[in-house]
């Protein structure tokens, strides 16, 4: 099954990707853009190599001690990029990166820059906070992309001969340990599905069976050491992921990146083993997140301190952390969560963190990007003051601790494997992307998805049986929970569907040019959060199709917080319009501004004038300069 994507979102961002971005990026691997945060990634590994093959380098290490994984991250999108059209040059370029990250190989198979370079008497002495597995990780997914991609598999030699010498001290060897920062068990799922070596397999099931079963091994190993990275907090297990044996956890707490990750594992070694104890642990998770851990935009990680998971309903607006990797990670662990069950609220979730928090987390340019993506920002008090200074309002450049940005370049690049699913005849329509879909293999033809989605909302699904046949299949489609109103044609006639868990169920022999067509209601919805989320008492928020909408000042006179929504007041769907932000489709509300004496406090109450709020969808906000902005407004509840 390949899809090739073909429409007017995504062949935008996967041309700014492949384009843009990643050129972009490997400048910075480079540090050849003045002004930016420095990278040194690829220079670390260059002199890495030296260590290893001379004993005397010509250079030092510079950067994080994971600075190994930004670069890894960029290879991969590297490979995904070429798997959507050839670049010689680019490819070039790459494999002379790869080159030098083969060659910083020791003899045993250990591969790491920061310990190769600083600290090699120090190597697995600090699981808890050197991020060596994690980088392993990292560097292993990039490798089996690249050899998918390219065939070539100098890097993936590496990575097997890495995952070996891992797979020796863990196993074979007995160490005691897991990674302080989940991420291998990802990689070697997808070392396990590409090479079919079941001691990559066996290594995944290793660090997820033993985690949390001695919740003082980091404390412990912190006994036995005298140094550490920046200090952690040992006995923070909820923080580490390592408070319980896996199978015993219900609710998502601590570092809200290191928890999806490890739960998109989790799902994955539990789809690849049939551990029915690990699927039940996944859905409690899952269910806990996105019922009560979850921003309406898909981000998760409510607290700066810790980047962290909190509490139930604990979701603030204005100081939210809300990484982009958090919202990447969750998508993971949806597409996860689809292969172990097809629930149409998986790719829901998946949908909403997608066009809203990870499409903020960069430009519309492709050259600035939010670490952190708060749902309210205020200039003079985000990024500035001591409780906001992690929710900036405007995008860097860069950062010096920059997992985000080429995390963001991967998955968008990849973003066609994220759009269908198939088991045996049956496919399924998870996200709608325009494009190609090629069943030549296993189906005998292809599917041509035609589609002006996200801005409206009218899929058709055409069939291209091969020799002019016909194709007999299952098209699943997601019925999405935000369409109130959902309409299916077959050649251009009304059809009842089966609906199954939010998926509509059509099957059928079709015929060279037979066409479903999937209208969606793209009405703006109002969206009311439980009183139990204090953050958004008495406040509306609105989303059309899968866009989360914000008002931003530059739109409203400069000023948002005077103002309030009309209850039950009009609201209006403007025409798509191209020549703003990229091209979005603006709606407006009826409300209120109020002016108030400007004190303080004051005796006196505000009046309140009529007015027309101008909302724009979320993932477009911080493209035009300083601003407010605000995805949820108050609602007035009674008529000024």
């Amino acid at each position: 099954m390949n899809f090739i994507i073909k429409d007017e979102f995504f062949t935008r961002y996967q041309n700014l990707v492949t384009g843009t971005v990643i050129p972009y990026q490997e400048k910075i691997f480079r540090d050849e853009i003045p002004g930016t945060e420095r990278s040194h990634a690829i220079q670390n590994f260059a002199y890495a190599a030296e260590m290893v093959e001379t004993g005397s380098p010509s250079g030092e290490f510079y950067g994080f001690i994971f600075q190994d994984s930004d670069l890894a991250k960029w290879i991969e999108a590297v490979a995904h990029a070429l798997a959507l059209a050839p670049n010689p040059a680019l490819e070039k370029r790459c494999d002379e990166i790869i080159h030098y990250i083969a060659r910083s190989q020791h003899p045993d198979g250990y591969l790491n820059s920061y310990f190769t370079m600083k600290a090699p008497d120090k190597k697995w002495t600090n699981l808890c906070e050197a991020h060596e597995l994690y980088c392993a990780g990292h560097l292993m997914e990039a490798a089996v992309a690249y050899a998918q991609a390219t065939g070539k598999n100098t890097l993936l030699d590496t990575m097997e001969r890495k995952a070996g010498h891992i797979y020796a001290r863990f196993v074979t060897g007995g160490a005691e340990g897991y990674p302080g920062h989940p991420e291998i068990e990802i990689a070697l799922m997808k070392m396990y599905a590409h090479t079919k070596n079941k001691k990559y397999l066996e290594l995944a099931g290793h660090f997820i069976n033993v985690r949390g079963v001695n919740p003082n091994f980091f404390y412990e190993e912190s006994q036995r050491r005298d140094w550490c990275v920046w200090g952690m907090n040992t006995q923070d297990t909820e923080y580490a992921q390592n408070n319980k044996p896996l199978r015993e956890l219900t609710e998502a707490t601590g570092h809200s990146v290191r928890a999806v990750y490890l739960y998109t594992a989790m799902a994955d070694y539990a789809m690849a083993t049939g551990d029915d104890a690990l699927k039940k642990a996944c859905k409690a998770l899952w269910e806990n997140i996105t019922e009560k851990r979850m921003y309406v935009t898909g981000a998760i990680g409510s607290a700066y301190e810790g980047e962290a998971f909190t509490a139930d309903y604990h979701l603030p607006n204005d100081t939210a952390y809300a990484e982009t990797c958090a919202s990447i990670g969750l998508i993971f662990f949806a597409r996860k969560m689809l292969e172990l069950e097809k629930r149409g609220e998986y790719a829901d979730v998946m949908e909403r963190a997608l066009y809203n928090c990870v499409l903020a987390g960069m430009e519309l340019d492709g050259t600035r990007f939010f670490y952190v993506n708060p749902l309210e920002a205020l200039p003079g008090i985000s990024g500035v003051t001591k409780t906001h200074r992690h929710a900036l309002p405007q995008r860097p450049t860069w950062f010096a601790c920059a997992c985000c940005p080429p995390n963001v370049s991967r998955l968008l690049a990849s973003i066609n494997h994220y759009a269908w699913g198939m088991e045996k005849d049956t496919v399924y329509s998870h996200l709608f992307i325009g494009g190609e879909l090629d069943l030549s293999a296993s189906l005998g033809g292809k599917i041509h998805v035609t589609t002006q989605y996200p801005n409206h909302g009218k899929i058709e699904y055409t069939f291209i049986p091969n020799g002019g046949g016909e194709m007999s299949l299952t098209l699943a489609i997601r019925l999405p929970g935000w369409s109130k109103n959902t309409e299916i044609l077959f050649n251009n006639n009304k059809i009842e569907f089966n609906n199954n868990l939010n998926y509509a169920y059509i099957t059928k022999k079709f015929a060279h040019g037979d066409t479903i067509t999937l209208h969606l209601d793209m009405s703006v919805r109002q969206i009311y959060a439980t009183g139990k989320i204090n953050a958004n008492s008495g406040k509306i928020a609105f989303s059309r199709g899968p866009f989360i909408y914000c008002a931003e000042g530059i739109d409203n006179g400069g000023d948002i917080l005077h103002l309030s929504v009309k209850k039950d007041g009009k609201i209006e769907t403007k025409d798509f319009d191209p020549n703003i932000l990229g091209g979005i489709t603006p709606i407006t509300a009826e409300g209120y501004r109020a002016k108030d004496s400007g004190n303080i406090y004051s005796f006196t109450p505000p009046t309140y004038t009529p007015c027309e709020i101008k909302l724009i969808p979320y993932y477009t906000w911080a493209n035009r300069g300083l601003n407010q902005m605000r995805v949820w407004l108050p609602l007035a509840q009674v008529e000024r």
